[in-house]
């Protein structure tokens, strides 16, 4: 598993090292102000959509059913496996398609329901409306993107999906650097959302083929196990609509704030994204076929071995980042995307905000590890029940910050880190009291090394950074940039002296 986790994790930080890219090219050339927000709302409506009805719900759904498919009938996916599939994509297609012609139609609407502080500025709400109407069909290419992807992580193919999205980032940043032939940069922006979503899906499908993975177009059927499957999704699609709830409520609350402070939220998000994507959703990518495949020849032994791997791994390598989070926030946020028209009175306020990511994002990795023990056994609506509960803390949280303690975007994402601590609370008692979640003694051993390395990052990150502006340089850019450097080659070098140190004690060395 270990091996696996690597290959989805490389994938994933080569994605995101793109994406960071991106936004510091975005953000030198959309800054913080109404047309960047009006950017914001539309590229985050489809994505909105595509966690309710595809990644996250869809694969909760279909991926342990198709891997239990897979792994009973050997090496080659069964002509029942294949027909399950297919059956599976008629709905899904259907679905997506009707939605995205009511979207096209009803957009004004969405777009004033989503943002209802541009209100009072007529030309941004026309700008998102029509930035959105073009960003939306990216959502019917991701869809078809994602089924391919659960068919090939249930055959232990897991490249392919973790690249795909390296393809978003390049197709906006190549329309950003042509942003001179477009209306605006906004439009850049959109097209460029557009044509990665069908580059992805190219490139998934030719992937799939060489694989020996068709999905064909047939008309939809009621069949059992589709009615098993929509079941399923319906309880899994409820559990992702309440955590996009939270996040359209960020939009809406975000909207009433000053100009700007929407962007500025954004970029602490993708900054708190980083170790999410690259650790939380490479655990939960792998964790959840690993255990399907065991859960179904009954190896609960196996399945809890490698879900407490996959907690140790994610401690181990998210940790150091909480650290950075809450030591070096000014000068990280500063040194990443202060030029151009982002300012950094824009990254001061991206840098409080990523404090108050900070303290939910080892809740947020734990989740993807803990979700897994109910999604391989065919249970989505135990985690659907967390989901919610979690999410009206979430929202409770952001209104009494925002609008009672008037703490602007600093509440909305504390607000976030408080739901999610709340849904793993929930999530992780249910486990243990239903017997599966089991910590073993790898767990225990594992706890010593993992908070010793990231105490050595810590110290790390506060010498570098107090040796990088004790340098005296021209400018408070450059500062931020060499402290940055400074503290983060300190910070990872202990880190790694400690692991090493550590490393007979880390169950990793002959991990499979």
């Amino acid at each position: 598993m270990i091996g696996r986790l690597a290959s989805v994790g490389g994938f994933t930080a080569v994605s995101r090292v793109a994406g960071f890219i991106r936004d510091v090219l975005m953000a030198a050339i959309l800054g913080a102000g109404p047309m960047s927000d009006a950017f914001f709302v539309a590229f985050r409506f489809p994505n909105n959509f595509r966690a309710i009805f595809a990644e996250g719900a869809f694969n909760a759904a279909f991926l342990p059913r198709y891997a239990a498919a897979v792994t009973r009938s050997g090496a080659q996916v069964s002509a029942q496996a294949a027909k399950f599939a297919d059956a599976v994509f008629a709905w899904q297609f259907v679905a997506q398609f009707v939605l995205m012609i009511l979207a096209m139609a009803f957009m004004r609407q969405i777009v004033e329901v989503m943002a209802p502080g541009f209100a009072h500025d007529p030309a941004q709400v026309n700008l998102a409306v029509r930035l959105s109407r073009i960003t939306f069909p990216y959502l019917i290419c991701i869809t078809i993107v994602t089924q391919l992807s659960a068919m090939l992580n249930a055959v232990a193919r897991f490249r392919a999906a973790a690249a795909s999205p390296i393809l978003l980032n390049v197709g906006m940043i190549g329309t950003l650097l042509l942003a001179r032939r477009f209306p605006n940069a906004a439009y850049a922006a959109a097209y460029g959302v557009l044509i990665a979503g069908m580059l992805q899906l190219l490139f998934m499908l030719w992937v799939a083929m060489r694989a020996g993975l068709h999905l064909r177009l047939r008309i939809p059927r009621w069949r059992p196990e589709v009615k098993e499957f929509l079941i399923a999704l319906g309880n899994a699609t409820i559990g992702a609509g309440s955590v996009q709830i939270g996040l359209f409520i960020d939009t809406v609350i975000a909207s009433f704030l000053p100009s700007g402070d929407l962007t500025a939220l954004y970029y602490a998000d993708r900054i708190n994204q980083l170790p999410m994507g690259i650790i939380g959703i490479a655990l939960g990518t792998v964790l959840l076929p690993e255990m399907s495949s065991r859960l179904a020849v009954n190896d609960e032994k196996g399945a809890s071995i490698a879900q407490n791997r996959a907690v140790i791994l994610g401690m181990l390598l998210t940790l150091p980042c909480i650290a950075a989070f809450f030591i070096i926030p000014d000068t990280l946020m500063r040194a990443l995307f202060a030029r151009g028209a982002f300012n950094f009175t824009a990254a001061d306020t991206s840098a409080a905000a990523l404090v108050a990511y900070g303290v939910g994002l080892p809740a947020f990795v734990l989740v993807r590890c803990v979700v897994p023990s109910f999604y391989a056994r065919g249970d989505t609506a135990t985690p659907v029940r967390a989901t919610m509960l979690s999410v009206a803390a979430n929202i409770a949280v952001k209104v009494l910050l925002v609008w009672g303690a008037h703490i602007g975007v600093v509440g909305l994402a504390l607000g976030t880190s408080i739901g999610a601590w709340v849904n793993l609370g929930i999530l992780a008692w249910l486990a243990r009291r239903r017997a599966v979640l089991v910590v073993t003694p790898e767990l225990k051993r594992a706890i010593v090394p993992v908070l010793a390395a990231a105490g050595a990052a810590a110290v790390g990150f506060i010498i570098g950074q107090l040796l990088g502006h004790a340098v005296a340089l021209p400018g408070r850019a450059l500062t931020d940039v060499v402290a940055f450097v400074i503290a983060g080659m300190l910070g990872a070098g202990l880190y790694v002296a400690v692991v090493i140190g550590f490393r007979h004690s880390l169950p990793f060395q002959n991990a499979h």
